[in-house]
């Protein structure tokens, strides 16, 4: 798979977890909303290690742009990332990935799982195309949350949060279940696009097989 060289133009923290990439985009570079790229820091020890991360902005943009959850803890790639600043260098492959927009539909999204949709969102709300649909999105706490003023203006009445671990007034605290998305959804044979860790979508995607869904409207990645 061909590589690139690219370096960082921006690098800094949008919250506590969570950091923003822009990059340099190589010439002739393209890529369709939702798809991700392999990215290494390119240093010593670090420049074999390659990990997956999707791109959040535009195709039609000049740079290209990702939004990484830092884990300090794990001392893995994501907290080295943590401590990369602007003229750093990182190594890309071609873009990849399965999640693409085929249409109206309910996105559910698992904690990071909201990244490959928030290109395919802002490629919609610019192409006035965005309101047949749905998110759903779920995260622990309110703190876990991604891009969430940016999510609440594109979708407006069609933005449910969902956290699991906080009890917050005018929130649903637990685990995403049948009951709940019985009340989240009214019509069970639409499209649904399904993100996040794969036991999370592995049981979002069991449970919506269970109540009408038909696997060919499924469009899901972990």
């Amino acid at each position: 798979m061909e590589k690139y060289n690219v370096k960082v133009k921006e690098a800094y923290f949008v919250s506590s977890d969570v950091k923003r990439f822009v990059i340099e985009k190589p010439g002739g570079y393209t890529f369709t909303s939702g798809q991700a790229t392999e990215l290494a820091l390119n240093e010593t020890d670090w420049n074999q290690k390659f990990r997956p991360f999707t791109f959040t902005g535009l195709n039609s943009w000049e740079s290209l742009e990702l939004l990484v959850r830092i884990y300090p803890d794990r001392n893995g790639v994501t907290a080295k990332l943590s401590k990369v600043n602007t003229g750093a260098e990182f190594i890309i492959t071609q873009p990849f990935g399965a999640i693409e927009y085929k249409g109206p539909g309910v996105f559910i999204a698992g904690g990071t799982g909201i990244t490959p949709f928030l290109s395919i969102f802002r490629e919609l709300k610019k192409q006035n195309r965005l309101a047949t649909n749905k998110l759903i999105y779920s995260n622990h706490t309110s703190r876990d949350v991604i891009a969430g003023v940016e999510l609440h203006d594109l979708f407006k009445e069609n933005y449910i949060n969902h956290y699991s671990r906080e009890g917050v007034i005018g929130f649903h605290e637990r685990r995403l279940n049948k009951d709940i998305l019985i009340d989240y959804i009214k019509d069970f044979g639409q499209r649904f696009y399904v993100c996040g860790s794969q036991s999370f979508v592995t049981d979002v995607s069991k449970i919506l097989l269970e109540l009408g869904a038909n696997h060919d409207s499924l469009v899901i990645e972990y």
